[in-house]
């Protein structure tokens, strides 16, 4: 799995200042209070990090660390007004930069899950993953770009239990916030007619198997409660 990870850069007109690397760097000294030791923690030498500092000196117009040597305790480091002026400048702006990008991006998640019955049982499958790994669930998964929900459904419930099947309809959308520990997850659950396949576990699941609808087993996520609310309904019928 990849990440995405944008690279900020602080600069005073066409000079550039620090970016997150420098950024760390002057953080560790003003936590530390050792140039030596700040190095160290980033696994740098003393020189490499003196010749950093420096450029940062050199672009930023003054000095950003005052060093005092010797004493009871040996030298120590510190950032100056300027250097703190900097740090503190770069944190505000990565963090506001952060701040709109993630509150831009952040969308829910969207997913699909299947309601198989076959007599008086309902298809489950065990986790073989986090959240919820080794606890029963129904079958489903998310939602790719360019496909249809029912197209999804269908998909998921063959690639975890080796069960064909077509919709016979949507039961409902689930999208409470905090019903996925991951984030915000919204499932749109079929009820599914079996039309084929051999029973046989895949994908991200560990098994899979028929449970009698009278006997759940502890269920991920909000799926006992789908379950139940789906025998509810079909009961009122």
């Amino acid at each position: 799995m990849y990440d995405l990870k944008l690279k900020l850069w602080l600069v005073d007109g066409d000079r550039f200042i620090v970016s997150d690397g420098r950024a760390a760097l002057m953080r560790r000294i003003k936590g530390l209070g050792s140039m030596s030791k700040a190095a160290k923690e980033m696994g740098m030498s003393y020189r490499h990090a003196w010749e950093v500092l420096q450029r940062i000196s050199e672009n930023a117009g003054g000095d950003i660390v005052a060093s005092a040597r010797g004493g009871k305790d040996g030298g120590a480091t510190t950032l100056t007004e300027l250097g703190e002026t900097i740090l503190r400048e770069y944190e505000s702006k990565a963090r506001s930069v952060s701040s709109q990008l993630e509150n831009h991006w952040r969308k829910p998640s969207v997913t699909a899950d299947g309601l198989v019955t076959k007599d008086a049982k309902i298809l489950l499958i065990r986790r073989g993953k986090e959240p919820f790994k080794g606890m029963y669930a129904l079958p489903g998964g998310f939602l790719e770009y360019g496909e249809k929900m029912e197209d999804c459904v269908i998909r998921e419930v063959k690639e975890e239990t080796g069960i064909a099947t077509e919709v016979l309809g949507l039961f409902g959308v689930f999208s409470e916030p905090g019903r996925d520990p991951r984030g915000h997850f919204v499932t749109a659950v079929y009820h599914l007619r079996m039309t084929g396949g051999k029973l046989v576990a895949g994908d991200d699941a560990i098994s899979a198997k028929w449970v009698d609808l009278d006997d759940l087993p502890e269920m991920a996520f909000d799926h006992a409660d789908i379950v139940r609310e789906f025998e509810e309904s079909r009961r009122r019928v």
